[in-house]
């Protein structure tokens, strides 16, 4: 069979998902699904205004039942739904009612193999069960950490009596394998849905599944642990700061010598005290090519940093500073296009003694900052990531951008930044 394209529109508010939805089948996607986001916001009125917009359209209800699988096909597929979702996970009398009630009104079943641990094995069990499809579906938790679906839907094919549905971070990059591998629905719902131009994006992948060769406009958005510093690259620290839940910045310090520089490295760690600047020096020496040296001065006020010692990091590579105390020849650094961001601009310096110590945990504007941690800095401030989640949050930062990119896109159209996220449907309520 020809490769059909999915839309997953996982957004929570419903007019937004309409006007997606509606852009994307302009752009030749063949069924909408409804995400899990939306249902769980927005409830059984999202599948029923999606089936009175798009009557002749496949709908997918993305329940992901786990449990009570009639009762819950069954008010899927009274609101229009023609496809239900029961995660692999579940009990097979799960299954076996869903099936029931699907036989009853008129609806599929996909058993969702997210989060099986043997994908191949459940989905031969589940088409015994009569599910009508089988879904690989990698995680966008699982994505962060820049897994891609492929190599679970070959042995799925393998397995699988039923046609197969394959979601995961799908861009028109990776298309061509999953099409080849064998999958009959392509799933995509970022690359579409936070795309500037919705019915573009849906048209370039519905393309690449019908020729089989990428039009080379889209390239994965996940990144795995070699490319966390282009990742980085692309981001803000404020998109860094979302994708963080909130984390604030490195407090008290900012960037006070090249107004738009940026500076991303992992974290060569110095300690020193109030004017001594024998331990950020000599840092220099040992710290690597794209680290970003982070100096822990206890605030002082006393430079511990000035032009030659920026000349020194410029030279081998360093890409920037971060001081937790002053830094002097403000103008020459400016000068020299080198990022320093720092608490305190002074003229005077001190001796070079050689107090504390390098490549320890240290304190820098009330974040803790350990060897080898992210740093990433801009004109808001400074992140520091930890270098255990760095793989995660960077993939993060990068979907906070683009949904902020596609925001910005609707704003554009004419709508207020309020009514595109209906923040008043939103605000707490005592």
């Amino acid at each position: 069979m020809t490769p059909k394209l999915q839309v997953a529109l996982d957004l929570i508010n419903l007019d937004r998902a309409v006007k997606i939805g509606r852009d994307a089948l302009k752009g030749g996607a063949d069924i909408i699904e409804i995400g899990t986001p939306l249902i769980k916001s927005e409830g059984m009125d999202a599948v029923r205004r999606m089936k009175e917009i798009f009557p002749g359209t496949v709908l997918v209800a993305d329940m992901k039942t786990m449990d009570v699988g009639g009762l819950e096909v069954e008010i899927a597929a009274k609101a229009g739904a023609d496809i239900v979702c029961i995660l692999g996970s579940a009990d097979d009398e799960t299954f076996k009612e869903g099936l029931r009630a699907g036989r009853n009104y008129d609806a599929k079943i996909l058993g969702d193999l997210i989060g099986v641990d043997d994908p191949a094995s459940r989905a031969e069990e589940l088409c015994q069960l009569g599910v009508d499809y089988v879904g690989v579906h990698v995680a966008i938790d699982a994505q962060m950490r820049g897994e891609d679906p492929l190599a679970i839907l070959r042995e799925v094919v393998k397995a699988s009596s039923v046609p197969v549905a394959v979601a995961g971070g799908i861009t028109s990059e990776l298309v061509p394998g999953l099409v080849k591998a064998g999958a009959d629905i392509i799933i995509v719902g970022g690359a579409i849905i936070k795309a500037r131009d919705v019915v573009s994006a849906a048209s370039d992948i519905k393309k690449t599944m019908l020729e089989g060769v990428s039009t080379g406009s889209q390239v994965s958005r996940k990144f795995g642990p070699e490319k966390v510093r282009e990742a980085l690259s692309r981001v803000s620290t404020a998109n860094v700061s979302d994708a963080m839940h909130r984390e604030p910045c490195m407090q008290g310090i900012g960037q006070l010598t090249c107004t738009g520089a940026r500076m991303v490295g992992r974290a060569f760690t110095v300690r020193t005290v109030d004017g001594d600047w024998a331990k950020p020096v000599e840092a220099i020496e040992k710290a690597e090519a794209g680290d970003v040296l982070v100096v822990d001065a206890g605030g002082g006020t006393t430079a511990v940093w000035g032009e030659l010692a920026s000349w020194s990091c410029k030279t081998k590579g360093i890409q920037g500073i971060v001081i937790d105390g002053a830094v002097r020849d403000v103008d020459e650094i400016r000068e020299l296009g080198f990022p320093v961001f720092a608490r305190h601009c002074a003229s005077n310096a001190s001796d070079p003694k050689g107090y504390g110590g390098m490549s320890i945990e240290v304190n820098c504007g009330q974040r803790r900052v350990r060897p080898g941690d992210w740093i990433l800095g801009d004109d808001s401030g400074v992140m520091v990531i930890p270098k255990e989640e760095a793989i995660q949050i960077a993939n993060r930062a990068l979907d906070v951008m683009e949904k902020e990119e596609r925001i910005r896109e609707e704003i554009k159209e004419g709508r207020t930044l309020s009514v595109v996220m209906e923040l008043e449907k939103w605000e707490l309520r005592d």
